[in-house]
């Protein structure tokens, strides 16, 4: 029997733009796919569609579907299972969004996974095949680390020019926008053994990967220990992490970037700290800002990072108060997003009780678009100045500015500075 896994793009590869250039650089294969790959029996045939790159054929041969759902990616997943169950084909759908609204997403599906998928996918393999499938199988404990395989990259060389890899996962921060908060086992931290981690990259055919942990800054022992060992692999790679670790912890900068470390992406979220004390982020001080910047850069590695507005204590002047502040931090590339109540969180579930939220068309939910009523500004003053400081900061003068600095990093860091910025432009 065949199983074919579809990433959805946000409006399928029909529309075709400039951004799927930029995809096709730097995107990489949801290392959920390759997880359930391994955990699958080889009397299986195994195929995948990236929508973002890809054409889907609705009229292939397979027997099981199995989409991974975000929220912005919800209406085309749903539109994409809709078309294949039409065909006779059984359709699983799993990830964020499913998680979050499971009732929901069974009005596309023939069955709903809910949270983790490494212990549910052999039962729900086996049940498929015995014509016996749930309506959903939801994951009541935590799964253990030690039985996350190595994924199957089997789609990689085909499709992609860097990979994907997960060290740990969890968060025990609790900002209260983060869709981390959605998933029942999402805020306990855990870890793989560093040596699978780093047989995994060994085996990855791309110099370039990113790690999608949520943070790479929040064990300092395990993350020094893990660049340590990738340091004579000859790999390049970008992270996250948080701003009061990396501005404390020299010796993690330095072995992060004999690593091969290209960049640190963080969440600096505001140059308010009132806003960032309302959103309950205790990692970041506004103070440590532009020192944490200057000593990543002093460490030969590049920072991306990202900034929301829309915080029930910002005010029509955040936005100034934005451009000049990071006027002079010298970040690499910046994004500025409209923060977004992704179902599930404690902030969907406050703005639903104050009737704020505009709309529900998941297909809004972008980041740049305004889907609820703000505090002291209305939604047009929201999303229009929002709009505004990404053009300053993404006009040909700032890239270019940009990617002569990516220069003196290295090869690597220059295609994927000049790759990041210009596919923010490009979404404008």
């Amino acid at each position: 029997m065949k199983i074919l896994f579809v990433y959805p793009g946000i409006k399928g590869s029909d529309n075709y733009n400039l951004n799927k250039v930029f995809n096709k650089i730097f995107s990489s294969e949801p290392p959920s796919f390759g997880i359930l790959a391994a955990l699958t029996p080889p009397s299986y045939q195994i195929d995948m569609i990236d929508d973002s790159i890809q054409k889907i054929d609705y009229n292939q041969s397979c027997d099981l579907v199995c989409i991974t759902v975000y929220t912005m990616n919800a209406p085309r997943a749903y539109q994409i299972a809709d078309e294949f169950r039409k065909k006779g084909v059984k359709v699983v759908l799993g990830g964020w969004h499913p998680s979050a609204l499971p009732n929901e997403a069974k009005q596309h599906a023939d069955s709903v996974v809910i949270g983790e998928a490494e212990e549910i996918w052999p039962q729900l393999l086996k049940d498929f095949e015995n014509s016996c499938l749930k309506s959903f199988y939801n994951q009541l404990r935590i799964v253990n680390p030690l039985k996350i395989p190595n994924p199957r990259r089997i789609f990689n060389k085909r499709h992609y020019l860097s990979a994907s890899v997960q060290a740990s996962r969890g968060c025990p921060n609790r900002c209260f926008f983060c869709a981390m908060t959605n998933r029942k086992y999402g805020r306990i931290y855990r870890t793989r053994p560093v040596k699978e981690v780093i047989e995994e990259i060994k085996n990855i055919s791309p110099k370039f990967f990113q790690f999608n942990d949520n943070s790479l800054t929040i064990d300092p022992i395990y993350s020094k220990e893990l660049f340590i060992s990738l340091k004579n692999l000859n790999k390049k790679f970008f992270c996250n992490g948080n701003i009061n670790i990396l501005n404390r912890d020299e010796n993690l900068l330095k072995l992060a970037s004999d690593a091969g470390c290209c960049a640190w992406a963080i969440g600096l979220e505001s140059v308010s700290q009132e806003s960032i004390n309302y959103l309950g982020k205790k990692t970041n001080k506004i103070k440590e800002y532009a020192s944490t910047i200057k000593k990543i850069h002093d460490h030969g590695m590049m920072v991306l990072a990202d900034f929301i507005f829309g915080f029930d204590t910002d005010n029509i002047d955040i936005f100034n108060k934005t451009k000049d502040m990071v006027s002079d931090m010298n970040l690499d590339l910046v994004t500025f997003n409209v923060l977004t109540p992704l179902p599930g969180t404690p902030l969907f579930d406050k703005l639903k009780k104050e009737r704020r939220i505009l709309t529900e068309d998941w297909s809004k939910y972008d980041f740049k678009t305004v889907v609820f009523k703000p505090k002291n500004m209305s939604p047009e003053e929201l999303q229009n100045n929002t709009i505004e400081i990404q053009k300053i900061f993404s006009s040909y003068f700032n890239i270019m500015k940009n990617i002569a600095r990516s220069i003196k990093f290295g090869f690597y860091p220059f295609v994927f500075a000049t790759t990041i910025n210009f596919q923010e432009k490009s979404a404008l």
